[in-house]
């Protein structure tokens, strides 16, 4: 979709996965035509044409971090659960 948005950063990349997400490929690239013209239109050109406000930098971080707690809570888990096996049982799992 780069092809046809102006992409200038890590920010409008994490907008154009969430816009993707929200109103799919075809309407963005039916709106990313009918704005562009000679030039590539920018993301916040077509986010207002569409009337859509995309998250904040701050609500995309605190999504990711949300996500990597997940995944730390998860690995802790299991660690815990190896290092409360017996020296027997964990030698038959490996």
């Amino acid at each position: 979709m780069e092809h046809l948005i102006r992409v200038q950063n890590d920010y409008d990349r994490q907008v154009l996965a969430w816009l993707r997400g929200r109103i799919g490929d075809a309407a963005l690239q039916t709106a990313a035509l009918r704005l562009g013209g000679q030039r590539k239109p920018y993301l916040s050109t077509i986010c207002r044409s569409l009337g859509i406000r995309p998250p904040s930098r701050r609500q995309f971080a605190a999504e990711a971090a949300r996500m990597h707690r997940a995944v730390g809570d998860t690995y802790l888990a299991r660690i815990r659960e190896i290092l409360g096996q017996s020296p027997a049982e964990a030698a038959l799992r490996q």
